[in-house]
């Protein structure tokens, strides 16, 4: 296949980078100047999409477009209009994932039952709101402007602490407020299920997810997008039934092709969708190859073929995102600390280089470095049976990375053993052994 990916900060990368290692090629557009740096080396980058789409053409039914971002429906439905094989999302799917309360509303068009959603484009009148209604909120903005470190989850059951939060916003705020909303807040076993769209249906398995948001162990600190998560493609079809299977319809009829993931709230009163992600999330496509046992090139093809199919392992995943400043946060906060070297503490196998999926480094004199706006240097994932077996061998990969200022979150998948899994299993959400 040629690939051409279309993105903001090369978040794709190690979906490119297994491509090219399978014998595709792979070229590669970065729309964001302070991740031109990540991957050189590595990867083949463009400075102009649209001029590479003969060298697409001329390949094709072999030639494939990757897309990375929710923000570039208009154009992907212009491409496939024009011909060309297209995987990413659509406009539908944009909004989806960036109008929050568009999206809990079509989840209800569906028969879902959603939570309380409240949008805004006023502080002060989200405050007179909160005032009326006192309970526990949570803070998010729409769109894509503001990272996850602006979100905020409220802890006081009266609202105070997110009054606190818009007043201080609000007193140093000049212009019109962006566009918000306020949730109620839920308290239950978090868990995702996702599953790509080929334009007609929903491909099998889906997966089920557990993410871990927050930057520091034990759920403390920064919302920073994502630290890790456990995944696996078993025991997927009741959560899958109730959630993504009624939007199939709805994606088909808007020319949706790719990844849906849906992030939910279970507890004894039933399934809560909170909110969807409409592209393929990072770091959640390298931990998911992790259990694909074909590889991207089988999924893409299955896609692409309408193959309702694809195979994955059984058992689990863990993702462990390793980091360095100023991660969380972009820049205004500092900058990683670019040509820093990255070293591992001995020879890589095959198997740890499969299970090391490469975010902002860069190859340079033969040496790879840090090099990228944010500070995510890469992902390592461990797969087993059960998710002890997946930590250790995540884990024991992260233990080989040596750079400064290394930080990375050591429980990924504690919660879900703590309490999840069994919270899930008693309330007939998770039937692993079904699969």
């Amino acid at each position: 296949m040629r690939i051409l990916g279309i993105g903001g900060d090369n978040e794709l990368g190690s979906v490119y980078l297994q491509l090219q290692a399978a014998g595709h090629e792979v070229r590669v557009w970065v729309g964001n100047p302070l991740s031109h740096g990540s991957l050189t080396g590595l990867l083949t980058r463009v400075d102009d999409w649209r001029a590479q789409l003969p060298w697409l053409r001329d390949a094709g039914e072999d030639g494939v477009i990757l897309v990375e971002t929710a923000s570039f429906g208009p154009e992907q439905e212009r491409l496939r209009a024009d011909g060309f094989s297209v995987i990413g999302g659509s406009t539908y799917g944009d909004r989806l994932e960036h109008d929050r309360a568009f999206g809990q509303r079509e989840l209800a068009a569906v028969g879902l039952r959603i939570a309380p959603v409240h949008a805004f484009t006023s502080y002060g009148d989200a405050i007179d709101f909160i005032r009326a209604r006192p309970r526990r909120y949570v803070y998010k903005y729409n769109g894509s402007r503001f990272g996850s470190t602006h979100n905020h989850v409220g802890q006081m059951d009266d609202g105070r602490d997110i009054i606190a939060l818009l007043a201080r916003i609000e007193r140093g705020w000049s212009g019109p407020a962006p566009s918000f909303v306020l949730m109620d807040h839920l308290v239950g076993v978090e868990v995702g299920v996702g599953a790509y769209f080929d334009g007609e249906r929903f491909l099998e398995p889906a997966c089920l997810d557990w993410e871990h948001p927050r930057f520091f162990p034990g759920d403390l600190g920064e919302l920073t997008g994502e630290m890790g998560t456990l995944v696996t493609y078993r025991g997927w079809r009741p959560l899958f039934a109730q959630t993504l299977a009624p939007m199939a319809e709805r994606l088909r009829a808007h020319g949706h092709v790719g990844y849906v993931n849906l992030n939910t709230i279970v507890n004894r009163d039933g399934v809560w969708p909170l909110e969807f992600t409409c592209r393929f999330g990072y770091p959640g496509t390298a931990i998911l190859s992790a259990l694909q046992i074909g590889g991207w090139d089988d999924v893409i093809g299955a896609m692409l073929a309408h193959r309702p199919t694809f195979a994955t392992h059984p058992g689990y995943a863990v993702g462990v995102v390793l980091t360095v400043p100023p991660f969380p946060y972009a820049h205004g906060h500092g900058a990683p600390d670019c040509g820093a070297p990255v070293l591992f503490r001995r020879e890589l196998t095959a198997t740890d280089r499969a299970n090391l999926h490469y975010a902002e480094v860069a190859l340079r004199g033969g040496e790879l470095v840090i090099d990228g706006a944010l500070g995510f240097l890469m992902v390592a994932t461990g797969r087993g049976d059960d998710v002890p077996n997946a930590q250790r061998a995540a884990y024991e990969l992260c233990r080989q990375v040596v750079a400064p200022n290394l930080r990375y979150r050591v429980d990924i998948g504690d919660r879900f053993l703590a309490s999840d899994q069994a919270t899930l299993r008693e309330l007939g959400w998770f039937r692993p052994d079904d699969d």
